[in-house]
């Protein structure tokens, strides 16, 4: 069940607790794309915090939002790019976009398989897909004070195999938010350092949420009829001498008993 906007709004944009997830989780995205200039960026669930450094350079940003969850205008500061659509019927082109990012997306919805269907369907050549998604084995998964402990968190093995069945290759992985899901000053105060030592850590030990990168497969076109291999399967008998037909003489001779 996807998470009501309003609340999201309020972690992400009016908590400390929620900005620093919100730096954390967009600081990686960038380390992954540091340059998306001409490309075409969509975010899907409540990806809008972000994809605030793409604003800038990227040919266009769209920010999709599932119809339960509500849409919100956003940035405050500019010209408004947020959508409500469908979970699974996105109001962009096949194969337009460059770069689609997913948060507080696939784990909230009913509808999940669908979901990476239509994110496939949108992504162009090239494309590349992060998907951040609550971590089973992390602290967050299990607090429901943050939006982390809504819906289905997952572990690495289970979310490559459910984009693996739906062409996606993985390209990348690797986890944050390795401070506890606390807002209380002391924590906040070490929020820096407890994110730096977290990178030391088993993934699957220690972060709150898991960020994997994927890229658009496209299976090899399927042509019609026999390819030139399979024409001559059986080479290794070419070679063997063909019958001669018999002389017209033995065939006469075979015909009458004297041969």
């Amino acid at each position: 069940m996807h998470l009501d906007v309003l609340d999201l709004r309020n972690f992400y944009y009016r908590s400390a607790l929620g900005r620093a997830a919100q730096k954390v989780i967009r600081d990686e995205l960038v380390g992954m794309w540091p340059d998306c200039k001409g490309h075409m960026v969509v975010g899907y669930g409540f990806a809008v915090p972000l994809l605030r450094p793409f604003l800038k350079d990227a040919r266009r940003v769209i920010g999709l939002m599932p119809g339960p969850q509500g849409v919100m205008p956003w940035p405050a500061d500019g010209k408004n790019v947020s959508v409500l659509c469908e979970d699974t019927l996105w109001p962009i082109e096949t194969g337009h976009v460059d770069r689609l990012v997913m948060l507080h997306g696939l784990e909230t919805t009913e509808q999940p398989s669908l979901l990476l269907d239509e994110a496939w369907r949108v992504l162009g050549p090239g494309g590349r897909a992060v998907i951040v998604v609550p971590n089973r084995a992390g602290l967050w998964s299990r607090s429901d004070k943050t939006p982390f402990g809504y819906g289905r968190p997952y572990s690495f093995s289970q979310l490559e195999a459910q984009l693996r069945r739906h062409q996606f290759l993985t390209e990348r992985t690797l986890s944050a938010l390795y401070q506890p899901p606390s807002g209380k000053k002391l924590w906040r105060k070490s929020a820096g350092f407890l994110e730096r030592v977290g990178h030391n850590l088993p993934i699957v030990a220690a972060g709150g949420v898991l960020i994997i990168e994927v890229s658009k497969q496209i299976a090899a076109p399927k042509r019609p009829g026999l390819t030139e291999a399979v024409r001559k399967p059986l080479r290794a008998l070419e070679g063997i001498a063909k019958p001669v037909p018999k002389p017209e003489s033995a065939r006469v001779a075979a015909a009458d008993g004297t041969l």
